[in-house]
């Protein structure tokens, strides 16, 4: 009987192991995917921390974890209707694929474009027109209105700005500001554009227009101006993650190119490494050194700036802005899932471009000789070319065979004004036109009349010249 018993508790145990056993081993994982997911938010820092400056460094376990951080913050419902979302974002137009195939580099960013500065020429496109977060890209445009304000006069370098508590109290990437705490312009255009200070970029906005809301209805009325169609602001500093708060990879090149070349001097200030700047408020004087976003800075020869940007919506990304051999290339990526990769696909872009192309310049110094001008008080008025010519080639022809031509327009009559064209110069190379570069008047002319006719004929009669 006894023996009866034993093999039935023993059974009972054996029965009751395999019943319980899958959910032992099931709640193993979920305890270790809650830990990863902890560990994941942690490393997709909001707009530019110095966390985020500190995640190059140390990539081998926080980068691998950036793509699954969203996907864990949802539903599964949610995440398949994301999925799919991405999936249909991610597919290229078959322009863009085109740009991609020929190209022959892989990019592995959702968004991303690569032009050459002075001619606006695009090397490399990827969902260039998808809208994308912006992240701290944005102070791009809060520079572009700072710089402007600086051309006018209206803001000079050496101005004092006062942070606001407003400013203040901006949070992600910051330098620390104090309320009351005074700067100098330039120290806040450095605290922007090094450090990728939020809280310095609001007290330039409320110093600038008397408020960021103000100062952000300029930012929109500037993209228009340039043409970025597929843009919205709604902060200064990228700092929010609202849907309304967009733009493209196309626009970001659009507002990088306008800022590096109608104000160059930006680029002093977006190459330098580290550099420190002394807070003094009522706690007495200290140093902070601002240190630069940009890894490609320090690590790709030629960059020279320009901006980072990273949120949790926003990912990773960059305009990057390089010259070699006087060629100057903006490399804009935008959604990587990780820092590193963020400036790798910046950097194979560069390096595709570099490769690629050669860029003749005329710099049209040359003075040219005074033209005739028909019933003018003068008999001979200068002119000068309208500009510089560019011209960017990625075929490998030879430059050097380039060709000018200059062509006077015939039987010019006064009056004529500064500035009208009166000319052209062509550029061929080869059997074909590559451009051309207006010739104009460099002072008003003026229709002769019946007293200019009377004192040309003494000054003839008497053997002078008119000058």
């Amino acid at each position: 009987m006894k023996k009866h018993i034993w093999i039935i508790a023993l059974t009972f145990m054996f029965f009751s192991v395999q019943l319980l056993n899958p959910l032992l081993v099931t709640a193993e994982p979920e305890t270790a995917t809650q830990e990863d997911t902890s560990q994941e938010e942690s490393t997709v820092q909001d707009n530019e921390s110095q966390a985020d400056a500190a995640a190059e460094e140390n990539t081998s376990q926080n980068e691998a974890a950036q793509e699954s951080t969203a996907q864990n913050d949802t539903s599964p419902t949610e995440q398949g209707q994301n999925a799919d979302q991405q999936t249909e974002e991610a597919q290229p137009t078959q322009s863009e694929q085109e740009s991609a195939d020929s190209a022959g580099i892989q990019i592995e960013a959702p968004s991303a474009i690569l032009l050459e500065s002075t001619t606006g020429t695009i090397l490399y496109d990827k969902n260039a027109d998808e809208h994308r977060s912006p992240a701290s890209i944005t102070k791009i445009m809060t520079l572009i209105l700072i710089f402007d304000e600086l051309e006018k006069g209206t803001l000079k370098m050496e101005d004092e700005v006062v942070t606001s508590a407003h400013a203040k109290s901006m949070g992600g990437s910051q330098v620390f500001l104090e309320e009351g705490e005074k700067q100098s312009v330039e120290t806040m255009i450095k605290c922007i554009v090094i450090a990728s200070g939020n809280d310095a970029s609001v007290a330039m906005a409320e110093h600038v227009a008397g408020s960021e809301e103000e100062f952000v209805k300029r930012m929109n009325a500037r993209a228009k101006e340039l043409g970025m169609d597929n843009t919205n602001f709604e902060d200064c500093c990228g700092l929010t993650d609202s849907a309304n708060h967009f733009t493209t990879a196309r626009d970001v090149g659009l507002m990088s190119k306008e800022l590096i070349s109608k104000y160059p001097k930006i680029l002093d200030y977006s190459s330098i490494w580290m550099e420190d700047i002394t807070h003094v408020t009522n706690q007495g004087t200290k140093d902070f050194t601002l240190t630069n976003t940009n890894k490609l800075v320090r690590g790709y020869d030629g960059c020279v700036g320009l901006k980072t940007g990273s949120t949790s919506v926003a990912k990773f990304c960059v305009s990057a802005v390089a010259n070699r051999n006087d060629v100057t290339l903006i490399s804009v990526v935008m959604g990587a899932p990780d820092p590193k990769i963020r400036f790798k696909d910046a950097a194979t872009m560069l390096n595709y471009g570099f490769g690629k192309c050669r860029l003749y310049v005329d710099n049209n110094e040359e003075k040219l000789p005074d033209v005739k001008v028909a019933k003018a008080i003068k008999d001979k008025v200068g002119c000068a070319f309208k500009e510089k010519f560019h011209y960017l080639d990625s075929t490998g022809m030879n430059l050097e065979a380039v060709e000018k031509k200059t062509k006077m327009n015939e039987d010019l009559k006064a009056p004529l004004k500064k500035g009208d064209v009166i000319g052209k110069a062509t550029y061929v190379l080869g059997d074909k036109e590559i451009g051309s570069v207006d010739i104009i008047l460099t002072e008003d002319v003026e229709e002769a009349g019946f007293v200019d006719y009377l004192k040309k004929a003494a000054d003839s009669l008497l053997g002078k010249k008119n000058k």
